[in-house]
């Protein structure tokens, strides 16, 4: 009987190697690949390079030094932890501050938006000279702020200003702009105003624009009026950007410096700090008598988180609000 040995088992063809094109054509395509992968983050590099040396160096470094005794002149002292924050905050006058920021925040925003929607809305109708008028608006916007102040707080003179002349013309007493706190407040509130309307007009005007003129066919057509069609299309396509703007001009509102600092001569705030504002009181902090620069950051982290929770609070309420009506719309349907 013969015995048959079994063939030994055929290797498995072995898969060829791929070979690694070191040439100029895989170079190329390294590079390409590279230019993909890498180039978005370093077009985008320089602005957070610009962040974080302009922006984020400074917020951290005014934490440290918000946390120690630091003297103007002499320096870095010791660490006292919260101790500046309790200081700041158990005194009135930083109480004080605190309600003329928002009570100038408020007389000054709330109208001014109000105002800039409604200019908005007459320079998106069929006007003639369209672009002097938008450039009209803008002129205050350049003019520098100290010296708006100088001449509105030339006009709201307690006994040589132009409107308290005017007030005695037409029989009525004059106003104390620099005694009275809520006259003051108005006073450097119209100065705001003065000033930013232009440039928040012209945003809104800008998304007017971009507004879809078939919604206003329709609606004419519906037998819908100008006023009908300005708050039933115009103000609700504009909510984005009124988002934008309500949050610039709350930030821009709660660090107001100039007007206040150039309403008199001496630039206190008044003798009572009737106008004094927060960031006014922070300069004081600084550079005045107490000459503290660790309680100054302390303030100036205080306004900051005011300045984010106010900001929170308006995309929460912006928020509700479009959820609302895109229900509404919703239901409608």
């Amino acid at each position: 009987m013969a015995v048959t040995t079994p063939a030994p088992p055929t290797p498995a063809p072995s898969r060829p190697t791929a070979r690694r094109d070191t040439g100029p054509r895989g170079l190329r395509q390294r590079l390409a690949r590279w230019d993909v992968t890498f180039s978005p983050y370093l077009y985008i590099a320089p602005f957070f390079l610009v962040f974080a040396v302009a922006g984020l160096f400074p917020i951290v470094y005014t934490a440290y030094v918000s946390v120690h005794d630091w003297h103007l002149i002499g320096g870095q002292g010791g660490f006292v932890g919260l101790q500046n924050y309790v200081d700041v905050l158990t005194q009135p006058r930083f109480l004080t501050a605190l309600r003329n920021t928002f009570s100038i925040f408020l007389l000054s925003s709330v109208p001014q938006l109000i105002v800039a929607i409604v200019v908005a809305a007459v320079l998106d109708a069929n006007l003639r000279a369209k672009t002097f008028w938008r450039m009209g608006v803008l002129l205050p916007y350049v003019v520098a702020p100290v010296a708006v102040a100088l001449i509105f707080s030339k006009m709201f003179a307690d006994q040589s200003g132009l409107i308290n002349t005017v007030l005695a013309g037409v029989g009525l007493d004059p106003i104390g702009w620099h005694s009275d706190p809520l006259a003051s407040h108005v006073a450097i509130a119209t100065m705001v105003n003065f000033r930013w309307t232009g440039y928040n007009t012209l945003i809104l005007l800008a998304a007017m624009q971009a507004v879809p003129r078939d919604l206003y066919e329709a609606a004419v057509i519906d037998g819908a009026g100008r006023l009908r069609q300005f708050l039933s299309v115009t103000v609700p396509m504009l909510r984005p950007t009124l988002i934008f703007v309500v949050i610039t001009s709350t930030i821009g509102g709660l660090q107001i410096f100039d007007e206040p600092r150039m309403f008199d001569t001496l630039g206190q705030g008044g003798a009572d700090r009737q106008w004094m504002t927060v960031t006014m009181y922070l300069y004081e902090l600084g550079w005045g008598a107490q000459k503290s620069f660790g309680r100054a950051s302390a303030v100036a982290w205080i306004l900051f988180l005011i300045i984010v929770a106010i900001g929170l609070l308006n995309f929460a309420l912006t928020r509700k609000i479009a959820s609302a009506g895109a229900a509404t719309k919703g239901g409608a349907k």
